[in-house]
């Protein structure tokens, strides 16, 4: 896992794509499960309503599947939207700042508490790219070491 998670990190846009794929799949094979599922459910409504979801999922994954940078990018916004739901949030807050030297923005005239939406589209279109393959890198190095760490924790205990 620590090798695949520093690969992956190391070819960000290629984990990106990597991962809309298989979010797609998974969106594909939960449309099929939903649907099967819907003509067990009791009631016209409640069919209709599983059939409508199930064929959305469908829809998104083949999207996804067909239009990998699209789908990179609502992935990326999606997390933006979960990372920035507090916007008093510190973390948030750093995150926000360094990507906005990254992408080469004025941070001394910019202030994290009334930041712009044309600052987060802009933040978004630079960090979609890389942002989704780093994260899922930088899980997949802490998986590694924890797996790795509670490893040797256990042979000390077993010796």
């Amino acid at each position: 896992m620590i090798l695949f998670g520093l690969l992956a990190v190391a070819l960000p846009l290629a984990t990106s794509f990597g991962v809309v794929l298989v979010v797609g799949w998974m969106l594909v094979f939960n449309s099929a499960a939903q649907i099967l599922h819907a003509f067990h459910s009791k009631g016209v409504g409640h069919i209709a309503w599983k059939i409508l979801v199930g064929v959305l999922y469908l829809g998104v994954g083949i999207y996804f599947m067909n239009n990998p940078m699209l789908g990179v990018a609502a992935l990326t916004l999606r997390g933006r939207v979960f990372l920035s739901h507090g916007r008093g949030n510190r973390y948030c807050r750093v995150f926000q700042r360094a990507e906005s030297q990254r992408i080469g923005l004025d941070t001394a005239r910019w202030n994290g508490d009334t930041d712009s939406r044309a600052h987060d589209m802009a933040a978004l279109a630079a960090s979609s790219i890389w942002a989704t393959g780093t994260l899922v890198g930088i899980s997949m190095v802490m998986t590694g070491v924890t797996r790795l760490m509670i490893s040797v924790a256990e042979r000390r205990l077993a010796g």
